[in-house]
C-alpha cells in the first residue's frame, strides 16, 4: 500500500466531511466486523474509517435516531446517579423522641 496515497485519500475525505464530530455507521469486515453499529466520532477518524472501508456516513435518520437514544441515555445515568447520592438515616423511637424534646420551641402561639 503506498502511504503517501493513503494518507492522502484520508486527508480529502476529512474535507469533505463537515461538523467536528460524525456519526458513522460500520460494514461488515472480513475480520469480523459487525454492520450497521452507530458511533459518533471525530471527522478524522470518520474519514480513516470511511477510506479503510469499514465504515460510511451515517444518514441523517440514524444520525437523529442515535442522538437521541444517547440523549435519553445521558438523562437515565444522571437520574441514577443523583438517586444513588440520596442518603436516609433511620432513627429509632427513643432516638426521635429525645432529638424532639432537644428541639428549639416553634413559634406557635399557645392558648391560655
Amino acid at each position: 500500500m503506498d502511504l503517501k496515497s493513503y494518507y492522502h485519500q484520508i486527508r480529502e475525505r476529512a474535507a469533505e466531511l463537515s461538523g467536528d464530530f460524525l456519526v458513522v455507521a460500520s460494514l461488515a469486515t472480513p475480520d469480523g466486523g459487525k454492520a450497521g453499529v452507530l458511533t459518533e466520532v471525530t471527522r478524522q477518524q470518520a474519514a480513516k474509517l470511511i477510506v479503510e472501508r469499514r465504515a460510511r456516513p451515517a444518514t441523517e435518520e440514524e444520525t437523529t435516531e442515535f442522538l437521541q437514544e444517547k440523549k435519553e441515555r445521558h438523562t437515565a445515568a444522571e437520574e441514577q446517579a443523583a438517586a444513588s447520592k440520596l442518603h436516609l438515616t433511620v432513627v429509632s423511637d427513643k432516638t426521635f423522641r429525645m432529638l424532639e424534646s432537644n428541639a428549639p420551641p416553634s413559634n406557635k402561639k399557645t392558648e391560655g
